[in-house]
């Protein structure tokens, strides 16, 4: 029994050796053309309000369409990744990014830009980007969690090169061209997927290749008939359908842990108003700087700089989060971060210097490291983990809904203030309520835990209240690979 075992384990051995490494290589890149990419759309704001005559609330709806897609479409990339496997999504994201670019370059309206460059750009980079993170708990078992932190550079690379190839490219050929080349740079997430070929197991059967899903019941009814006996009643039917459609909503869109999981209810809530300002910075700073006199070049590095920062403090912060002194506590490093983000934006009030930005940008980058290493392990803190995927779907959608609306309200009032102070007000107002809030919250719900086992009272349902530490490594006795989830990065 142990030689079949051990011979089983020798020939999953692929996992977490050889080509696995070229695959988190491509994941790398991968992220940083996916998620990296929004990072350089604040660059074009200026050219795109000049072309199509478009108010601050009308341009800022292009990157928000992108972004909350980006971050929203988990559900729908995880259903494509069950059926078709995560080569196939990665590789059609990528070919819906690139063409969404390529369309773009011919636009003749900002509201053409919404459905090419947000819509079907913003989906292809959802797939592509939530496909690529899903492969890579395919590939890796034992350094699954270094696999995890290696990838999330990417996104750091991205940020740093992203604005600084937009604005050679926007000074050489225009805005069109740009987006056209971009079209182009966006396809190699195809090439990436090719890369992630589907792992073989012992058995002999293919790990991402599972066969098309099937509606629940169907199995049942097709045994039924072939049996001789009378197709189900037509209610029957529909209420076989209707539970059908009950345990998918169950499956990706959590709302029963919302209801009865305080912990996850006050962190969801939280982060959602918190998207409200987040990225209010990403898309109004380059267009604040070179309204205050800051040349284009300039204006393009200041997101460089917040990039090339968080490559060296988001693997740090993640490393000091895993400490066991921050055990049960990572929810307060996380508003900690929030705060720091918060109260950041205050220095761009009092100068729009470039010296000044800079010392902006270190510290608002300190800051989203912590809030991009933080935000799903606090998830997994306060959620069990064989919920995880379906807390993770509800959460996911509600801030993109706020992503989405974020920024185009700010633009609205700037349009009628003529002051770009504005951003940075409602970003702190934002930000630093849902710090606040959070911090607060889980303070008081620790506290009431405490009451409650002090008094010895019982409780029936134990998760309900308490916010516990889940263990998120795989078991050393299962080396099977996670259900598929859908995740998104900040």
């Amino acid at each position: 029994m142990s030689q079949g075992a051990a011979a089983a384990r020798e020939a999953a051995k692929p996992q977490d050796r050889g080509w696995a490494w070229m695959v988190l290589l491509a994941a790398v890149l991968l992220q940083g053309l996916t998620l990296g990419f929004p990072s350089c759309i604040g660059i074009f704001f200026t050219d795109l309000q000049h072309e199509f005559q478009a108010s601050n609330s009308e341009t800022s709806w292009f990157p928000s369409i992108m972004v909350a897609v980006l971050h929203g479409g988990g559900p729908l990339c995880s259903i494509l990744v069950k059926r078709f496997g995560c080569r196939f999504a990665v590789m059609l994201g990528g070919l819906l990014s690139g063409v969404g670019m390529v369309s773009s370059s011919f636009c003749k309206s900002i509201s053409q830009l919404y459905l090419t460059a947000g819509l079907i750009t913003g989906l292809g980079s959802c797939f592509s980007f939530q496909a690529g993170v899903t492969v890579l708990g395919y590939y890796f078992v034992r350094w699954r969690t270094l696999a995890n932190a290696m990838a999330s550079t990417g996104v750091s690379l991205g940020f740093t090169l992203w604005p600084l190839l937009s604005q050679h490219l926007l000074d050489e050929m225009g805005w069109r061209n740009t987006f056209l080349i971009f079209g182009g740079i966006l396809l190699n997430c195809c090439v990436c997927g090719a890369i992630m070929r589907p792992v073989q197991l012992a058995s002999g059967s293919l790990l991402q290749s599972p066969k098309p899903g099937e509606e629940p019941g169907r199995r049942a009814e097709e045994a039924q008939l072939s049996n001789g006996a009378s197709p189900p009643h037509p209610e029957l039917q529909q209420q076989t359908r209707r539970t059908a459609c009950f345990q998918i909503l169950q499956k990706y869109l959590a709302f029963d842990i919302f209801c009865q999981n305080k912990g996850y209810q006050i962190y969801t809530i939280g982060v959602t108003w918190m998207m409200m300002g987040f990225a209010l910075p990403h898309v109004y700073l380059v267009p604040y700087a070179i309204q205050n006199g800051v040349e284009e070049r300039r204006a393009a590095l200041l997101i460089s700089v917040i990039g090339f920062i968080n490559i060296f403090i988001r693997p740090f912060t993640g490393l000091l989060s895993g400490h066991r002194v921050f055990t049960g506590r990572r929810i307060y490093l996380f508003s900690l971060a929030v705060l720091l983000c918060g109260l950041s934006n205050f220095i761009c009030v009092i100068s729009a210097e470039f010296n000044v930005l800079i010392i902006y940008c270190v510290i608002l980058s300190i800051a989203m490291s912590g809030i991009g290493a933080l935000t799903f392990q606090v998830l997994m803190d306060v959620v069990e983990m064989d919920r995880f995927s379906s807390a993770l779907g509800l959460f996911t959608i509600l801030e993109s809904i706020t992503l989405l609306i974020g920024p185009p309200l700010t633009g609205l009032l700037v349009d009628l203030t003529s002051d770009f102070h504005y951003v940075f007000y409602n970003s702190s107002f934002f930000l630093i309520s849902a710090a606040l809030f959070m911090g607060l919250s889980f303070c008081t719900l620790e506290k009431k835990n405490k009451l409650k086992e002090a008094s010895k009272v019982p409780l029936e349902n134990p998760t309900r209240y308490q916010y516990n530490e889940t263990p998120t490594e795989p078991q050393p006795e299962s080396q099977s690979p996670p259900a598929v989830v859908y995740i998104t990065s900040i």
